[in-house]
């Protein structure tokens, strides 16, 4: 990865750190997102540490359409050329909650903040690069209502809306790999890790997550390696529009192999992003 530059969503915590710091000691330029200031001077901190280099940072509030446009237009100043473009950003809300924009939130976030900054930057990444978006297995149960895709119609169930983000993540790759051919766009579930997902949330949901990690979670260290994996390996050429778990390829959900919708989000998501 020496000389390589690599942008980063959700990197001033958990596996997204991680994964940052990691390919930071790899010889990797980090170009990160984050909410404000301080969290991002302190995360330029560990990576300068973890590998000396000219890393840099941009503010910016991903959950909103002009925050992902800001983040986006910042993040082309800041590294013109890409090669690597991690989508890791996201969240899970126990209550159904809209943005400045009137969007569901766990789908501005989740999902849009990754369509649009990757539109946006799309012409900013080197021929053969690759994009990595974080996804999850809890898309398998997900399936897609084009008629409610934001739970507007349907009870609000937090993990079930986080599900149906992460099956969004999938179809996204699936068509991003078909849209650029010369482009190498994969995601991944990293495991159950734990860190501070979820920890958003005060009620049963956030206190459901906080057991859960305490008996069943691996270290943000395992769940970083599969990204690293996806941003650095040579046995991801070929692979475009793949799901990965544990560094290998893996099936998804027949919902996440559906071309239709995948298709069919795209266009909704682009009508969404631009109008």
């Amino acid at each position: 990865m020496n000389g390589k530059t690599v942008v980063v969503t959700g990197a001033t915590s958990g596996i997204g750190e991680v994964a940052a710091q990691t390919l930071a000691g790899m010889g990797a330029r980090i170009v990160f997102v984050a909410r404000s200031e301080s969290r991002g001077e302190a995360t330029l901190e560990r990576l300068a540490k973890a590998g000396p280099g000219e890393h840099a940072f941009v503010v910016a509030d991903l959950a909103t359409l002009a925050g992902m446009k800001e983040a986006a237009a910042k993040l082309a100043v800041a590294a013109p050329a890409i090669d690597v473009l991690i989508n890791n950003a996201g969240a899970m809300f126990e209550k159904r909650e809209v943005t400045a924009d009137g969007l569901e939130r766990t789908f501005a976030l989740n999902h849009m903040a990754y369509f649009v900054v990757t539109d946006a930057l799309i012409k900013h990444i080197k021929p053969g690069g690759r994009i990595v978006s974080t996804a999850s297995d809890a898309h398998y149960a997900a399936r897609l209502d084009f008629d409610d895709l934001q739970f507007a119609l349907r009870p609000y169930k937090g993990f079930r809306v986080y599900g149906t983000s992460k099956l969004m993540n999938i179809l996204f790759t699936r068509e991003l790999a078909r849209r650029q051919p010369g482009i190498t766009a994969v995601c991944l579930h990293p495991g159950f890790v734990a860190t501070r997902f979820a920890a958003n949330n005060s009620g049963l949901l956030g206190t459901t997550f906080a057991v859960l990690k305490t008996f069943a979670a691996i270290p943000p260290e395992k769940g970083a390696r599969t990204i690293v994996h996806l941003a650095s390996a040579p046995d991801v050429d070929g692979k475009s529009g793949t799901y990965w778990y544990k560094c290998k390829p893996i099936k998804p959900s027949a919902a996440g192999r559906s071309d239709t919708d995948a298709r069919r989000l795209w266009e909704i998501s682009e009508h969404i992003a631009h109008g």
